[in-house]
């Protein structure tokens, strides 16, 4: 072989690794991960049981089992016993434009029978538990320096304050309850070691601020003796660790692809075409009527449901709309923002509490605001 071909298959390979590489750097599914709590935040404390050590020692399982992953970069808000204000972690994930914000937690309550994990989406709520679980954790803030100045106009006291803040509930729901979905499904598959609570909608600051699909994991009470022990274990948090992390990486696959990338000698290949699967792609409605239109989105979920009143907790005119991999289910559709209010409020009193409105102009998506106007 003579030095010009020598030379040109050096400089072949070194293009391959470097397109290969430019590639999987592209492809990094970022996820940052917020342990609740810290140092003189000790959150809930039940017999020794201690929410901040819980919620850390989870969070590293977590990303331990996420950083073997291919082409996963996890972010931690913490990975020691500090404080850390609630806007920082949510800002930690915003300048890392991380693709998915998880936050942990442990649950208490006075009742010590209590129990069952939780998988919260940011919303407003008026559900008294969800709203009680909110008030919890986001009176964090009042062990920060000059809060009030930080968070005017929100009062930790009444998580219903955060709803004059919020324009735009809607951004990156269907995203996060996705994402909910598969951790409590997962969650689900402990079986009699931790009860599944489900998928709920309520005002965490925390989530309020972070810019991507989000969610808070309450992991179980630690309030309750069983449950907490089980957390308090090295075999609990594996096992709680284990079932976020299999769900992240649900989540990115269905998402994001795979992302497994094989250094090739051979000849090199246009990879310009090779994208990560992108989320929240517009999908315009054949056939839909003219004008902008109001629909109540009862859940958006990985499975498919048969559309009978009976599946939707007696709600008639439920319709299903298939897209990004998920299956949406709407209640009425109206021309009129206060009928759209009344179906809404009819969903919320039917269960339905993390329900809310979502608006089309001649068969596409539009912001609510903007229809509004």
């Amino acid at each position: 072989m003579n030095i010009i071909n020598k030379t040109r298959l050096i400089f072949s390979f070194f293009l391959t690794i470097t397109t290969f590489c430019a590639y999987s750097q592209s492809n990094v599914f970022k996820v940052t991960l917020d342990a609740g709590h810290g140092d003189h935040d000790f959150g809930a404390v039940y017999s020794g049981r201690i929410e901040k050590n819980i919620a850390l020692a989870i969070v590293l399982k977590v990303g331990k089992i996420l950083e073997a992953s291919p082409n996963i970069d996890v972010i931690y808000t913490r990975k020691t016993d500090v404080f850390i204000d609630l806007v920082e972690r949510a800002n930690i994930a915003n300048r890392a434009n991380s693709n998915i914000f998880v936050s942990i937690h442990c649950n208490a309550n006075k009742n010590t029978a209590a129990d069952g994990t939780e998988t919260y989406v940011m919303g407003l709520s008026k559900v008294a538990s969800n709203l009680e679980a909110a008030k919890k954790e986001n009176s964090v803030i009042t062990l920060e320096k000059d809060y009030k100045r930080k968070y005017e106009g929100y009062d930790p006291n009444s998580p219903e304050s955060l709803v004059g803040m919020t324009l735009m509930q809607e951004e990156y729901m269907d995203n996060s309850i996705s994402l909910a979905d598969k951790i409590e499904a997962n969650f689900d598959k402990l079986g009699k070691k931790l009860r599944q609570g489900g998928v709920k909608q309520a005002p965490f600051m925390v989530l309020h601020k972070a810019f991507m699909p989000r969610v808070l994991v309450e992991t179980g009470f630690v309030s309750n003796p069983t449950e907490g022990n089980i957390l308090n274990s090295e075999k609990g948090q594996d096992d709680i660790a284990k079932a976020i992390a299999e769900a992240i990486i649900s989540y990115k696959r269905e998402y994001f692809g795979n992302g497994n990338i094989e250094v090739d000698t051979r000849p090199v290949k246009d990879t310009s075409t090779a994208k990560p699967k992108v989320t929240e792609t517009p999908t315009i409605i054949k056939n839909a009527p003219k004008g902008t239109f109001f629909k109540v989105q009862l859940i958006a979920s990985i499975k498919k449901t048969t559309l009978e009143p009976k599946n939707f907790k007696g709600l008639k005119n439920v319709t299903m709309l298939f897209e990004n991999n998920i299956y949406k289910y709407f209640y009425q559709e109206t021309s009129d923002y206060d009928d759209a209010k009344k179906y809404l409020q009819e969903a919320k009193n039917k269960g339905y509490g993390a329900a809310f409105l979502i608006a089309y102009k001649d068969g596409e998506k539009i912001n609510i605001q903007d229809a509004i106007k």
